[in-house]
């Protein structure tokens, strides 16, 4: 699960530091906001991918996503690539604990 998770806060967070440009030359958003905005939010998204071992690694990768798909506020293209990013964040969590547990139950058997 954690691998998966962490998949897709690095390709998130990349993404995230993308907007810069969009940011400051489509939104109007001023260079020192467009910094501390996007390379926040992809500096969780990067420290959260390194927590995952801890709850609070999924607590934080969880927030990315809410800021992620509020950047759409600024940058409507945002809502679509948030929440996609979203998705898949549910989705690697979700197929995760299913292949974890298929894991246990494939151990209880054998053992």
């Amino acid at each position: 699960m954690r691998s998966m998770a962490a998949i897709v806060l690095t390709f998130e967070a990349l993404v995230l530091a993308l907007t810069i440009p969009v940011l400051i030359s489509i939104a109007d958003v001023g260079t020192g906001t467009s910094l501390l905005t996007a390379f926040g939010l992809a500096a969780m998204a990067i420290l959260a991918a390194a927590l995952l071992r801890f709850r609070a690694g999924y607590v934080l990768g969880s927030l990315v996503q809410i800021g992620a798909i509020g950047l759409g506020f600024v940058v409507p293209v945002m809502f679509v690539l948030g929440a996609t990013f979203a998705f898949f964040w549910v989705l690697a969590i979700v197929l995760g604990l299913r292949v974890e547990e298929a894991k246990r139950a494939r151990e209880a058997a054998a053992g």
